[in-house]
């Protein structure tokens, strides 16, 4: 639990030099995306200052260990304003958490989010012939997760099978696929999270997540990976991770952008010296680095 707690405090970055961290209000607060009252489902759109009939979109998900379910205000305050500020419509949304629903509860979260925002694409003034999507630690985790099963339904490992899609909110006329994505410090390798070797212990976030210790449900473990399903038909991924990150260790990055890599789908895999679990890993760089790859890749759609 201590490690989930710290998780949580951690995610919330340092403000960097020279840029001054967001107090922007939503365009459209606490939408919720799946038809009912939980606050875990709600989002809040943010769209640019400037006018303009439509704009394309990047989600972003904070970062929590998947203990929180209403933090939606810090993904904009950390990785949002660089986004709205470049012309992007930037959704953040809630997602529920391991005490509300065991994985994949979250990822359907994901899902069902993305797949209501391309069905009122209208009504919220969204371009989504493009929608990317960002997150850090957990988020980082559940942005992967939603990149790598695009167009997936059922995933199987050994004798277990999970519907990745899910039916939350209904749109099932619409695709929640992504069309990049920006991971930051993620962990995506849940059978190598202790010293970059093993599984995690059963009172570690990931066993919340899962509903039991990782180590007696290895099936689940790679399901619950990113890294696991990766393919030459996935969005382009640009990483980021500081090398002195003492919650998510440095190597699961090194892991997925070899993974990525190998099948052509890593746009560029970014080392912060000196970086932490937020704290000197988010500096004006690396966000114009995240700005600048989503603005590439919608311009290719």
């Amino acid at each position: 639990m201590c490690l989930g707690m710290c998780l949580l405090a951690s995610a919330q970055p340092q403000r960097p030099r020279g840029f001054q961290m967001s107090q922007a209000k939503a365009t459209y607060p606490d939408v919720n995306y799946a038809g009912d009252d939980l606050e875990a489902h709600r989002m809040d759109i943010y769209l640019p200052e400037k006018g303009g009939p439509k704009y394309k979109v990047v989600v972003a998900i904070y970062g929590s260990a998947w203990m929180a379910n209403n933090a939606k205000g810090m993904a904009y305050m950390s990785i949002g304003r660089p986004l709205t500020d470049a012309g992007f419509a930037v959704v953040c949304i809630n997602h529920r958490s391991s005490a509300d629903a065991k994985f994949p509860a979250q990822i359907h979260d994901v899902k069902a989010a993305i797949r209501f925002l391309r069905a009122n694409a209208d009504k919220y003034k969204l371009d989504t012939s493009f929608v990317g999507i960002t997150g850090f630690s957990s988020g980082g985790h559940l942005s992967a997760m939603a990149g790598v099963t695009n167009g997936r339904k059922d995933c199987t490992e050994g004798q277990t099978t999970i519907d990745v899609e899910g039916t939350v909110g209904g749109n099932a006329g619409f695709s929640s696929s992504v069309d990049a994505v920006v991971d930051w410090f993620g962990p995506v390798d849940m059978a190598r999270m202790e010293d970059c070797v093993t599984v995690k212990d059963a009172h570690s976030p990931e066993a919340a997540l899962i509903g039991g210790a990782p180590a007696d449900n290895p099936d689940l473990v790679a399901l619950v990976s990113p890294i696991s399903y990766v393919t030459a038909s996935c969005p382009r991924f640009l990483l980021f991770h500081g090398d002195a990150d003492n919650v998510v260790p440095y190597c699961q990055s090194v892991y997925f952008a070899e993974k990525l890599k190998d099948y052509g789908r890593l746009a560029d895999f970014v080392t912060v010296p000196g970086g932490q679990h937020g704290p000197v890993t988010f500096n004006e760089d690396t966000f114009k680095k995240m700005v600048g790859f989503f603005t590439q890749e919608a311009a290719r759609q």
